[in-house]
C-alpha cells in the first residue's frame, strides 16, 4: 500500500487537472453482469460539468469497448476515451490487433454454459472471462486462459477478483494515460486517475511517475500503487462534486 496510508482521501478537484476515470466499480457499482449496469443521470451530468471545467481534459479509461461505453453513456458520448484498456482510443485509430479466433471464443462460451451465471465477452482482440455470479467457474476458466496464453504469447492474462482479462501484450491503462498526456488538451496538466481493479494499477503507476494523483476505489486491503483511497462510487461522486457544489473541504474522512 502507498506510504501515504490506505485511508487518505484525495484533494478536491482543481482546474489544472487532466482527469482519467475508470467506469465500472468507480463511477458505478459492480453488478453481476456488466451489460446490466445502468448509469445514473447525475453521473452523466457531473461528467459534462467536469469536462467543461477542465477544458475537455477528461477521459474515461475502461475495459469496455467503445461501442459498449457509448451504449452506457448515451446520450453523452465522451470526447476522449481509452477502451479495451487502451486497445481502442478516441480520438485515434481503431485496434490494430486481430480479433480473437471464433474457435477460442466458442470454447470459452461452452465453459460458461456449464456454469450458470458465468459470462464470456469477446471484444475484438480481447477476451473477458467473468465468474462473479458463478465462482465455481473460476478454476475451469483460469485453466482455459492459461492455455490461451500459451498458444498466443502476443497476449497477456490480467487476473482480477472475479475474472480474467485476456488482451494484447503492451497495452494497459498506464500506456493509454501516457499517450493522452502527450496531446491536447491533457498535456501540461496534473494527471489524476481513479480506478478500482488490479487492472488499474498500471494507470496508478503512470500518474505517480508523472507527479499526479492516484485514487483507488474499494474497501479491500490489497496492496496498491495508489496513494489515495475512496470507499465506493458514491464517495467518488462526492469527491468530484465537492468544489462545484461548494461542499466541505475534502481531505478528512467522515
Amino acid at each position: 500500500m502507498s506510504q501515504n496510508g490506505p485511508d487518505r482521501s484525495p484533494p478536491p478537484p482543481r482546474d489544472d487537472w487532466a482527469l482519467f476515470l475508470d467506469v465500472d466499480g468507480t463511477l458505478t457499482a459492480h453488478v453481476q453482469r456488466a451489460d446490466a449496469v445502468v448509469l445514473e443521470d447525475r453521473v452523466r451530468a457531473l461528467l459534462v460539468t467536469l469536462q467543461n471545467r477542465l477544458g475537455g481534459a477528461l477521459a474515461l479509461v475502461t475495459g469496455r469497448s467503445l461501442a459498449a461505453l457509448d451504449t452506457l453513456m448515451r446520450p453523452h458520448f465522451p470526447a476522449h476515451a481509452a477502451c479495451l484498456h487502451g486497445v481502442q482510443l478516441r480520438p485515434g485509430a481503431e485496434s490494430r490487433y486481430p480479433s480473437v479466433a471464433p474457435a477460442w471464443v466458442n470454447e470459452a462460451g461452452r465453459i460458461a454454459d456449464r456454469h450458470p451465471g458465468a459470462l464470456v465477452e469477446a471484444q475484438g482482440p480481447c477476451l473477458y472471462l467473468h465468474w462473479r455470479a458463478a465462482p465455481d467457474a473460476a478454476d475451469e476458466m483460469t485453466a482455459f486462459a492459461r492455455r490461451f496464453a500459451q498458444a498466443f504469447p502476443s497476449h497477456r492474462l490480467h487476473i482480477g477478483r472475479h475474472g480474467i482479462e485476456i488482451r494484447p501484450d503492451g497495452m494497459d491503462k498506464g500506456v493509454a494515460i501516457a499517450a493522452f498526456m502527450h496531446r491536447a488538451p491533457f498535456a501540461g496538466r496534473v494527471p489524476v486517475f481513479a480506478g478500482d481493479d488490479p487492472a488499474d494499477e498500471p494507470g496508478f503507476e503512470t500518474v505517480n511517475a508523472l507527479g499526479g494523483i492516484s485514487v483507488r476505489v474499494g474497501e479491500d486491503r490489497r496492496a496498491s500503487a495508489a496513494r489515495y483511497l475512496l470507499r465506493d462510487p458514491e464517495e467518488v461522486l462526492h469527491w468530484l462534486s465537492v468544489e462545484e457544489c461548494g461542499e466541505e473541504r475534502q481531505g478528512e474522512r467522515k
